[in-house]
């Protein structure tokens, strides 16, 4: 299966089992308004930060942000309950890391990379370039197919 990219620098598309890394500058620089209507969601924080858990077929929880076993399967379970194009978007490795550390995210990183393999799916995984060292970002680029950046200014670099 492939998936369109619409990513200036980027290939028009890419095959399924393709997980694509955005670094970008900071945490606020991700865009937080997701239609439930046409995405599920894990929602790892609510009861974190003392929210109550919203009622909805397509909102997902986990026991805690550091989850990062349960936020593997339920993805897991997405995944192999969904059919045809599946796309998952992960915001955010920084926030695994805080909550769990750098190495756990890692490791959650690469199972569901694996998972986009096994069921021939696209992910998109969020970044922010500014928490993590430089040995940290390597790791983390190597894990991928292609790493989009966002630069401060706005400009936009594709390597695949």
């Amino acid at each position: 299966m492939e998936y369109e990219l619409a990513i200036e620098g980027a290939p028009d598309v890419v095959p399924g089992g393709t997980g694509v890394l955005l670094v970008h500058p900071s945490t606020g620089e991700t865009d937080r308004d997701v239609d439930e209507t046409k995405a599920d969601i894990l929602d790892t924080l609510s009861v974190e930060r003392g929210y109550s858990r919203r009622p909805s077929d397509h909102v997902h929880y986990v026991s805690a942000p550091d989850d990062l076993a349960g936020i593997v399967e339920i993805t897991r379970e997405f995944l192999a309950g969904s059919e045809g194009k599946r796309r998952i978007s992960l915001d955010s490795i920084t926030e695994m890391a805080y909550y769990a550390d750098e190495d756990r995210a890692m490791a959650a990183v690469e199972e569901i990379l694996a998972l986009l393999e096994e069921y021939d799916a696209a992910g998109l995984f969020h970044l922010s370039g500014e928490v993590h060292d430089d040995a940290a970002l390597a790791e983390f680029r190597a894990l991928f197919d292609g790493v989009i950046t966002l630069d401060a200014d706005g400009s936009v670099t594709a390597e695949f």
